[in-house]
């Protein structure tokens, strides 16, 4: 008896949900440990320390995206993937990750000479030891995402960032130098591959049978990886460059601390998605609806976190990271938009990734490369360090102004689709700065560490209550449309309450 295809298509839904909640309740985790982390080590450390690992880290990039083929992503579209795919693929990660750590080992002299810092020489050393062990991860985890499984994910990467976090924490205390980040991101990897052995019974063996099969789809990969790459961190390269370990190490957690709404609630949905994105493909009225609905979800996190987080960035630098941080607050403020434009991409890669038109993924990040990269050197020569984070918001605004204009043609949308997804995160967002300013201003920050983690507590609480009252009275006053915020009412609320504040 054939299954009836609309059911098929509800339980893809379903488990894309539920695989979505799990990965971002491991990212929750996941930054709640690195928001930890990084608050101590911020105390324990100086921002050269900071630098000095990003610039060896982005020269690990750099060199791991020349072999970035994801073959994972091969295997999760290909429903028919067999052992001799998941061998072939596992063989290629091996003997990519050989040519990165070589590669790494050869560049460590001059990419010390490149960032003018001779110790970058010696973290790259170890990097690149690093890169060449995680290249042994087990294949088989792949499984998880594919079947649409998380939970097993959930353990393996919050295994992993325990051991990091741990690790990282007593080095620091102990070498209290760069040092202990160094040493915490190998830790981290030999943590990676052996939890994943454990946690997985598959055993992968030294094979090529599958390719040429694999490297059809992962060749144009191969492509969107470096341009990708190049979008987001060809920028460390720059400001390493123009602006030392210091300039770096501003930079750098300014944009983690920045782009957490992104990086740690819109990633880890796309993670999940791409799966079920791969299985609707036969379905465009399906996945088009799926594309908004996640779209328009990213919008109700994104939006108010990232404005949140521009409105209130130099009280979160003294409290988070201590006063010697201060100087990255203007550049949080600049990041955090550039990050809510960065969730304006939701969905949108997963798209064209099962759709099989890669090559769009590199086209929309060109901007980054083309305008981001000769105004930053402009920027920087007038502004400094801020003009280099204007730079990046510039081309954002341009990536995303191309994207829109391709989505809409491969899923044949109409602007008041996209306009549905996020008119009223934007209106509310509106009435929640007009708050939060207000409140910032008749209460300023303290200088007391306790009376400015409540005064934080209470802006916080003052924008998400305004957020959340607004967007409700909007979407009550469009007549409840299916959208968004009905998925967060009829996971967070008894359907009857919605039915009441509906029908009131």
């Amino acid at each position: 008896m054939r299954s009836d295809p609309r059911t098929v298509m509800e339980d893809v839904s379903r488990k894309m949900a539920k695989g979505a909640a799990w990965m971002v309740a491991v990212r929750l985790a996941d930054r709640g440990l690195g928001l930890i982390n990084t608050m101590i080590l911020a105390r324990l450390l100086v921002p050269q320390d900071f630098g000095l690992v990003a610039m060896a880290t982005a020269l690990l990039g750099m060199i791991e995206i020349m072999s970035a083929f994801s073959f994972d992503l091969a295997l999760i579209q290909n429903q028919n993937a067999e052992r001799r795919h998941y061998d072939t693929a596992w063989t290629f990660n091996v003997l990519f990750g050989a040519f990165t750590g070589i590669v790494l080992a050869v560049l460590a002299v001059p990419a010390a000479h490149f960032f003018s810092d001779p110790r970058v020489e010696a973290v790259v050393y170890v990097l690149a030891a690093a890169a060449f062990l995680q290249s042994f991860q087990n294949i088989g985890i792949v499984a998880f995402r594919k079947e649409l499984d998380f939970r097993k994910e959930f353990i393996l990467l919050g295994l992993q960032k325990a051991v990091a976090v741990v690790a990282t924490l007593i080095l620091a205390y102990v070498l209290r130098n760069y040092w202990a980040l160094v040493i915490g991101i190998l830790l981290s990897k030999v943590a990676s591959v052996a939890v994943s052995y454990w946690i997985h019974p598959y055993r992968a063996r030294f094979s090529l049978a599958a390719a040429r099969e694999l490297m059809r789809f992962s060749s144009w990969m191969l492509l969107n990886n470096m341009v990708v790459f190049a979008a987001v961190k060809g920028y460390d390269f720059i400001i390493g460059r123009l602006a030392g370990a210091h300039g770096l190490g501003l930079y750098s957690v300014a944009y983690e601390i920045s782009n957490l709404p992104t990086t740690e609630l819109v990633n880890p949905v796309s993670r999940a998605i791409f799966p079920g994105f791969s299985r609707l493909t036969g379905d465009p009225d399906h996945l088009r609806t799926v594309f908004l609905r996640v779209a328009a979800l990213a919008a109700l996190i994104t939006f108010p976190a990232g404005a949140g987080i521009a409105a209130l960035a130099e009280p979160l630098v003294r409290l988070l990271l201590g006063a010697q941080w201060l100087q990255a607050a203007p550049l949080i403020q600049v990041l955090a938009i550039y990050g809510v434009m960065r969730a304006l991409h939701a969905g949108t890669g997963d798209v064209y990734l099962a759709l099989g038109v890669h090559r769009v993924i590199a086209l929309i990040n060109l901007p980054h490369i083309l305008v981001g990269w000769p105004v930053m050197v402009y920027f920087y020569g007038r502004y400094g360090i801020e003009g280099a984070a204007w730079s990046v918001l510039c081309a954002s605004a341009v990536g995303v102004a191309l994207n829109v204009a391709i989505i809409m043609r491969v899923l044949e949308l109409r602007v008041s689709d996209l306009a549905g997804c996020y008119w009223r995160p934007l209106a509310a967002v509106a009435a929640m700065l007009v708050v939060v300013n207000g409140l910032t201003r008749l209460w300023p920050p303290a200088a007391s560490t306790g009376m400015l983690a409540l005064q934080m507590m209470a802006y916080v609480l003052a924008g998400a209550v305004t957020f959340g009252g607004t967007l409700l009275v909007l979407w009550i006053a469009s007549q409840r449309p299916d959208g968004a915020e009905r998925v967060l009412l009829d996971r967070l609320v008894p359907r009857k309450l919605v039915s009441y504040a509906g029908n009131g």
